[in-house]
């Protein structure tokens, strides 16, 4: 125990005893900013994956979310005695889909172990996964740092292992209620190098594993309904040092943000309790989302405590070069290399690239419409701006898009020539929706959208908005160049908005200037 005194006035200052890390519970008003930035964090991250098989990792029962409790369940994934476990080829290749897409070492020859601990929702009493023979070794994953700056953040290992059961603590007053339908549901888990330096860098890593696994369409990444977890090992040290401090597991994150706030709350307590000369315990601790603290859950397990072994149900299983190769020129275009593309080769902003590259079938999408037009900037903001919020105010994903990517590019054509404005393009737009496969300049002339660009059509109506307005004519002349912009406004609307904006512009300069 530590003792801190109180100061009364009657009686002076006087003990009061406290736990070790009590303060370290409550906001840090005692230390310093510059005291924590004595400090460098230090985060490596596990996370977990589920991977979008029809059955489960090591047997025939079905591994679709969301069925009634305990019915995708048989005598395998229920742990019951005779019951042999047979692998699913897709698992494997899956994980060596991602093993590829983020620069691994495939392992040709794959062992699998026995986990043993005992939990209610794991019904063998162990869990079937790989030890020291993971699928992938090495490998890494780019992200930006907290300056926008490109980090390589290296990869220890990704394995193969099955999910366990669900307890559920709060749908009964006194019995924890079971679900097994996710027990042997296939996962891998991606596990990083302690190499992330701030929760930016973290939340940043786990945007970019969710953003491939998702273009790979070997995990949804829907972190809200668990599968993809992530467990984060955090530790602190002087800058400065070379050794790592004693780290922490935190688990129970269901959103990267989550992640992200239990990392800075974790950094500070832990540089809290070094500062008040305690010392950090080595422990698994649950986070509270509530609160945006965490709490102690039990002391960390060892690789002795779980008694590995090899698992004697399954043989070793050989991957030839071969399927390597098969497997690899299945793989769609990466979002890391569609974002090279787009920033070095087309000159987009990154911003516009992050976006473009956030979905698959998006960034699918987009690269039609470029096949057909040489406006990216234009494709790029038809993407991000017009269509995306379409599909948003609908509840629709752009697989369910019908208007063709062709539409688009023909639309920015009419643009590009002149034919239409931009405001009308958009009218366009709206009727295209309803009718995705009518042509756009049809849809223009129909609704008399079509610009007059004939400056002998367009002339006579600058005349009449020059002659209405003679006092701002003069203001002009004396130095309001702002005054054009309402001088546009007047002939675009004498033209009913069909006037070409850059011819208009010129005409009027052409007879203010004089």
């Amino acid at each position: 125990m530590v003792k801190e005194y109180i100061n009364n006035p009657k009686i002076g200052l006087y003990p009061i005893s406290f736990s070790p890390c009590f303060f370290a519970s409550l906001p840090p008003y005692g230390i310093m900013q510059d005291v924590y930035d004595k400090y460098e964090l230090i985060v490596g991250l596990e996370v977990h994956a589920q991977l979008l098989t029809q059955s489960k990792a090591y047997s025939a029962d079905s591994a679709e979310y969301g069925g009634n409790p305990n019915t995708h369940t048989s005598p395998t994934s229920l742990g019951l005695p005779g019951a042999l476990p047979v692998m699913n080829e897709k698992t494997l290749e899956y994980a060596i889909l991602l093993g590829l897409a983020l620069k691994c070492d495939i392992r040709y020859e794959n062992q699998f172990a026995r986990k043993n601990y005992f939990y209610a929702d794991l019904p063998k009493g162990y869990q079937i996964t790989q030890d020291k023979t993971p699928i992938c070794n090495n490998g890494y994953v780019i992200i930006k740092d907290d300056n926008g700056k490109d980090k390589k953040i290296e990869l220890e290992r990704i394995h193969v292992e099955e999910d366990a059961g669900k307890s559920m603590h709060d749908q009964d007053p006194y019995d924890t209620l079971i679900d097994l339908n996710r027990a042997g549901v296939p996962l891998v888990e991606i596990v990083s190098k302690p190499d992330i330096r701030t929760s930016k860098e973290a939340y940043n890593y786990l945007t970019e594993i969710r953003k491939i696994v998702r273009h790979l369409e070997i995990c949804d990444g829907n972190m809200e309904e668990g599968s993809l977890r992530c467990d984060a090992n955090i530790s602190v040290r002087l800058k400065g040092a070379t050794t790592y401090g004693k780290r922490v597991e935190v688990k129970n994150m269901n959103s990267m943000r989550h992640v992200q706030k239990a990392i800075e709350h974790e950094m500070k307590r832990q540089i809290d309790c070094v500062e008040r000369g305690e010392t950090i315990v080595q422990e698994t601790r649950n986070f509270d989302a509530a609160t945006g603290t965490t709490s102690a859950m039990r002391s960390k397990e060892s690789a002795h405590d779980y008694r590995y072994f090899p698992e004697p149900d399954l043989p070793p299983i050989f991957i030839t070069q071969e399927k390597i190769a098969e497997i690899k020129s299945t793989m769609p275009p990466l979002p890391d290399e569609l974002f090279r593309k787009y920033t070095q080769e087309l000159k987009l902003p990154e911003y516009d690239a992050y976006i473009l590259t956030d979905n698959k079938y998006e960034a699918l999408y987009f690269e039609e419409i470029i096949q057909h037009t040489t406006n990216v900037k234009a494709a790029s903001n038809w993407m991000m701006v017009h269509i995306k919020s379409y599909l948003n105010e609908n509840g629709l994903d752009i697989k369910r898009f019908e208007v063709k990517p062709t539409t688009i590019a023909d639309m920015i054509a009419l643009i590009d020539s002149g034919k239409v404005s931009s405001s009308a393009a958009q009218q366009i737009f709206v009727e295209i929706v309803k009718n995705p496969t009518a042509d756009p300049l049809t849809i223009a002339q129909q609704l008399n959208l079509i610009q007059e660009s004939d400056s002998s059509a367009i002339e006579p109506l600058v005349d009449e908005v020059l002659a209405k307005f003679p006092a701002k004519v003069m203001e002009y002349k004396e130095g309001k160049k702002g005054l054009l912009g309402m001088f546009m406004g007047e002939v675009m609307k004498a033209s009913g908005g069909k006037a070409d904006p850059k011819v208009a512009t010129e005409i009027l300069k052409k007879k203010l200037d004089v």
